[in-house]
């Protein structure tokens, strides 16, 4: 039995018995099924801190999942596994790839300049202004792309990039 059909959380039984749904009313090949289920399994894994049990998951449904769109989700989940575990570097290059795939997905966008800005600030602790200033830089741009589809998410972010007058784009 999947991961996903295991779960005790009524909220996510509805999910999955919605989303099992789904793939049998939608036209969806086995491949497409496997990989929903994969990346499902991943889910509930993740929410558990299961995450060597995730990343699993996760990798198994990336060599099923042909969608574009689909594989965004997978990959920025894979960024969430890697930045909990402190993983920045690797975490950034999941965040990358998820926004290459799916330029509409403010989430990545945020966690990118999250860690770019926590970066700037371990740059200032260690006295590198410059490299400092570069790293703030980058999380503002990054920023800018998460605010941009959604003005009236990342609230926090748009004062950050008010008070250091990084906003010159901003509407």
């Amino acid at each position: 039995m999947p991961r996903s059909q295991r779960n005790d959380n009524f909220i996510d039984k509805t999910f999955t018995i919605l989303a099992d749904i789904s793939l049998q009313i939608l036209p969806t090949t086995k491949r497409e099924r496997e990989a929903s289920t994969y990346y499902r399994d991943g889910m509930s894994a993740q929410s558990e801190g299961e995450y060597a049990e995730a990343l699993r998951s996760y990798y198994k449904a990336m060599r099923l999942e042909v969608d574009s769109y689909d594989r965004s989700y997978i990959l920025y989940n894979i960024g969430l596994i890697h930045t909990s575990n402190g993983k920045h570097a690797r975490a950034l290059e999941y965040y990358f790839q998820a926004s290459e795939r799916n330029p509409s997905l403010p989430q990545a966008f945020n966690n990118m300049a999250v860690i770019c800005h926590h970066r700037g600030e371990q740059a200032i602790n260690q006295g590198s202004l410059e490299i400092s200033e570069a790293w703030f830089d980058q999380a503002a741009e990054y920023w800018k792309q998460a605010i941009a589809p959604s003005p009236g998410n990342y609230i926090e972010a748009q004062n950050w990039l008010k008070i250091t007058g990084r906003s010159s784009s901003l509407n």
